[in-house]
């Protein structure tokens, strides 16, 4: 820990972090304004006013810390601390878009920890009078969420190759309205490649409860669950909810519902391995009080850190829709449309970060990360580290998300120390 009585010099660098500590958490009030909800929250979905707004603000945020913001052609957004020129760059950041009604830390908080970490290893190398191997730069993913546009993660799926720029822009929401259309509409898309990256860091809340139930500040991921998802759809035949005869009714809605309780009686009969089921977006057509649905649109979501008990689990959902199919007179597709394996990230980047925790005096653990985050995507391409801090009660996706200040602002220290070991070259043997 550090100690605040050795020196002048100690008592002037303390002062001048609980200075950093006091900017972070008055930024962080400002940027959850963006987009505030009455329940304590935030609802600003991948592209809409909110979304721009608070680009916008961030935009201006890094220009005045000396960054030069670019952005790619997905919208992407990234502010570009240039110390050595020419030479690659340290990524690090998260995503700022958010699920309707959803919380004001989830993505938001890495963004924000990332840029005060990316200025402050900056400043401190010019303390050193010293120039780093590598630069820095910071990272706003587009539509990490996945809430307005499908798939989730799809601005650093583009970065990293896994899905086509085209095909993502040419992407619709609901209303019909393309990625392309609400990029232009809130002025955040441009021709940047993006910058040349030699290493990807990441902080994030749990959204869970393990470090919060173990009294422990730090997680040090050192691999994903496995996911796979679906779409579904559930196909019958309209009629009206009065006068149709029961025998003689195709209900969608019946269907689906059958197909809801398959999907969670999977997880239930789990007992050795852990499986997380989910059925969550679901549209309803013609959705009128008096007519038996015709077509239900669902979403199936599967996760695991066993990856063959996974695909076990997706063939018994795969073999309990003809019986479905059967007893509700319905027809039922089933596609997957992403997904990703049970897959480490590097174990140098996992120890590099407990070290600077262990220089830090902050508790930590090596644990696995349930939820996809752009680091899953990232550690494909670069060496890559990930970190998690506390959320209150494992609450996430909900307007109740809540970390502790002084959470916020330990995982903040941590990643500028790791970003700066990053920017000196640290894990360059991990390829």
């Amino acid at each position: 820990m550090r100690d605040l009585h050795t020196s002048s010099t100690a008592l002037a660098a303390s002062t001048s972090l609980a200075a950093d500590d006091t900017t972070l958490l008055e930024d962080f009030a400002t940027l959850s304004a963006f987009g505030a909800t009455p329940g304590g929250g935030v609802d600003r979905q991948a592209a809409t006013a909110a979304d721009g707004e608070q680009r916008a603000w961030f935009h201006r945020w890094l220009t005045a810390h000396g960054a030069e913001v670019r952005h790619d052609r997905v919208g992407n957004q990234f502010g570009l601390f240039t110390v050595a020129p020419g030479a690659p760059y340290v990524l690090t950041g998260s995503h700022l878009d958010s699920q309707p009604l959803g919380g004001r830390y989830d993505g938001a908080y890495g963004v924000l920890a990332s840029a005060h970490a990316a200025y402050r290893a900056v400043e401190r190398w010019g303390a050193q009078d010293a120039r780093p191997k590598y630069n820095v730069a910071v990272v706003n993913w587009f539509n990490e969420e996945g809430s307005r546009f499908k798939p989730s993660m799809m601005g650093s799926s583009v970065f990293t190759g896994k899905l086509d720029a085209e095909t993502a822009l040419a992407t619709t929401d609901r209303q019909g309205t393309t990625v392309r259309a609400a990029l232009n509409e809130i002025k955040t898309v441009g021709d940047y490649a993006g910058p040349d990256v030699a290493a990807y860091a990441e902080i994030h809340i749990e959204q869970g409860r393990e470090l919060e139930d173990q009294g422990i500040t730090i997680g040090l991921v050192d691999a994903t669950w496995a996911a796979r998802k679906y779409q579904v759809v559930v196909r019958g035949e309209q009629s009206h909810t009065g006068s149709t005869v029961m025998a003689d009714r195709h209900d969608a809605l019946f269907g689906a519902s059958l197909l809801v309780v398959a999907v969670r009686e999977l997880a239930e009969r789990s007992t050795d391995v852990p499986l997380h089921t989910s059925v969550s977006e679901m549209t309803i057509e013609p959705n009128s009080p008096v007519v038996v649905a015709r077509e239900v649109r669902l979403h199936v979501d599967l996760r695991s850190p066993d990856e063959a008990h996974l695909d076990a689990a997706a063939r018994q959902l795969a073999e309990s829709i003809p019986g479905i199919e059967e007893r509700a007179s319905v027809t039922i597709e089933r596609v997957r449309t992403h997904g990703w394996g049970v897959a480490p990230f590097p174990a140098a980047g996992v120890e590099l970060a407990a070290r600077a925790a262990d220089d830090l005096g902050l508790s930590h653990r090596t644990m696995m990360t349930i939820a996809g985050h752009d680091s899953v995507n990232m550690k494909d391409v670069a060496p890559s580290v990930m970190l998690f801090v506390p959320s209150v009660e494992g609450i996430s996706h909900n307007e109740g998300e809540f970390t502790d200040d002084r959470d916020v602002r330990a995982g903040t220290d941590l990643l500028t120390e790791v970003v700066h070991r990053l920017m000196s070259g640290a894990l360059d043997d991990v390829r």
